[in-house]
């Protein structure tokens, strides 16, 4: 497994971080397929107090007890779950961060949480105040770095500047690379790690039906699957590890979270942590799709 420094921080995390979002309570097999991740070298997993309504983090926190100190946890935090369970509602002032973090660290089981990410954000939030919390909880120890997910450019640039966030968790993928026009090089100077999500399309790059896709017709959505598929067939491995292997190979990417609910998925997504597509695929690849903007939140 291929590792790597997570922005400024002292994380050396696996290039391939498991997305606990596919998992759910009930589900045969997570134990066997948690620890068939970390003797494959993944040693970063990430999850959310909105998953399960908070059930997600309990599941993950009791299958990583007996290796807490081998592996990065990283957890979100901001949406409130309502008391009805209608829903939720965005909240991201310092005194509900600061509750919530005691319930994710319960649910956990954990005296620490590797990385708190703040799931989500506006323009209009009031950050200065969400930054407190994420400053207060590094002082006292119960965090040791915090990030954002967002793929809002207004959003991210003002956290570069106003906090000390570790790294911004982000879409980005063959089909969606928006960031490389706005972000990427914005991050990478100020050393902050990018932890992509989203690296298949929702399955799109990895067998699924095409269909249009974020402002791309389906025609071009098709030419990029094919593409894909054409290059994991020269590589002998499968369209997945191809599509998750294409967004490593940027510079600003640290690593990719993908979603894992079957030991098929995780050893292809194993296998895009253990080998790199050479240049010319790559290449192929880039020019296979046009890269896209985005046209809000500027």
């Amino acid at each position: 497994m291929q590792y790597k420094i997570l922005g400024h921080s002292n994380m050396l995390i696996s290039r391939i971080g498991f997305g606990c979002m596919s998992l759910h309570p009930g589900q045969d097999g997570i134990q066997t397929l948690i620890d068939a991740a970390i003797d494959g070298g993944i040693n970063y997993f990430d999850t959310a107090d909105l998953y399960d309504g908070g059930a997600n983090e309990t599941m993950i926190g009791a299958a990583l007890k007996a290796k807490r100190d081998k592996v990065f946890i990283a957890t979100k935090a901001g949406n409130q779950l309502r008391e009805d369970g209608s829903g939720w509602d965005w909240n991201p002032r310092k005194e509900y961060i600061l509750q919530a973090v005691e319930n994710s660290l319960r649910r956990l089981q954990t005296d620490y949480i590797d990385l708190y990410q703040l799931h989500g954000g506006t323009i209009d939030d009031p950050m200065d105040e969400t930054i407190e919390a994420f400053e207060w909880l590094k002082k006292a120890g119960m965090i040791r770095h915090y990030g954002i997910s967002s793929i809002r450019p207004n959003v991210i640039r003002e956290y570069v500047k106003r906090s000390s966030i570790t790294s911004v968790m982000m879409q980005y993928s063959l089909l969606d690379r928006r960031a490389e026009e706005s972000c990427f090089d914005l991050l990478l100077h100020n050393n902050i790690g990018v932890v992509a999500r989203g690296t298949v399309a929702g399955g799109l790059l990895a067998g699924k039906a095409a269909k249009p896709y974020l402002g791309h017709e389906m025609g071009a959505v098709q030419a990029a699957a094919d593409m894909i598929r054409e290059i994991a067939m020269e590589s002998s491995q499968p369209p997945a590890t191809t599509a998750i292997q294409f967004v490593l190979q940027h510079p600003a990417v640290t690593g990719a979270i993908v979603g894992i609910r079957t030991k098929e998925q995780l050893d292809d997504a194993l296998r895009a942590g253990y080998s790199n597509l050479s240049e010319e695929h790559y290449h192929r690849l880039q020019a296979s799709v046009a890269a896209g903007l985005y046209t809000d939140h500027r």
